[in-house]
């Protein structure tokens, strides 16, 4: 009896509330794993709310698998993802992309992330000097999707640093 695959949401960061959605677990239980998994480690906002990333949803789910469907005790499953976590981050072989050639060096990059009019726009990744060009379409549409999330991330970084300017500059004021 396979359990339908759960789909999280292309997203930076999750609230409590869509994560327990996302599991099907009480709040209350998920800060109890908090307690018990030490992998299981969302980052707290100023306000003290919980921000879970994508990891820590992978890790509440593996958790109810093991606890829910596996039968697993706390300690067995914490053993269980110890190992398996230890298994994913081993060290791995990556070959060295080949170089460019000196003329594909002089090539105009395009836009950088940091630019402040920056818009991922279709018709870009079409042009016939694209570096897309030979990349396969899911990996074209992921590569997308990490660009949006990186601009996202960086409006909040953008938005949080000006927050914090305009703080500093009241209190230099008072």
């Amino acid at each position: 009896m396979g359990q339908p695959a759960i789909v999280i949401p292309e997203k930076i960061y999750f609230k409590i509330g869509e994560v327990c959605e996302l599991v099907g677990v009480q709040a209350h239980v998920l800060r109890y794993w908090e307690t018990e998994f030490p992998m299981l480690s969302p980052q707290k906002n100023r306000s003290g709310q919980r921000s879970y990333r994508r990891r820590d949803v992978e890790i509440s789910l593996r958790i109810k698998q093991l606890l829910y469907d596996e039968m697993f005790t706390i300690a067995g499953a914490k053993k269980k993802l110890q190992a398996e976590m230890r298994e994913t981050t081993k060290l791995k072989i990556v070959h060295p992309e080949p170089r460019m050639s000196e003329n594909e060096d002089a090539v105009d990059a395009g836009p950088s992330l940091f630019d402040d009019d920056l818009v991922i726009d279709e018709s870009e990744t079409r042009s016939p000097i694209s570096p897309l060009q030979s990349v396969s379409p899911e990996r074209r549409d992921a590569l997308r999707s990490l660009a949006s999330q990186l601009l996202e991330l960086r409006e909040i970084l953008n938005t949080t640093h000006s927050r914090e300017s305009e703080d500093l500059a009241r209190k230099r004021q008072v």
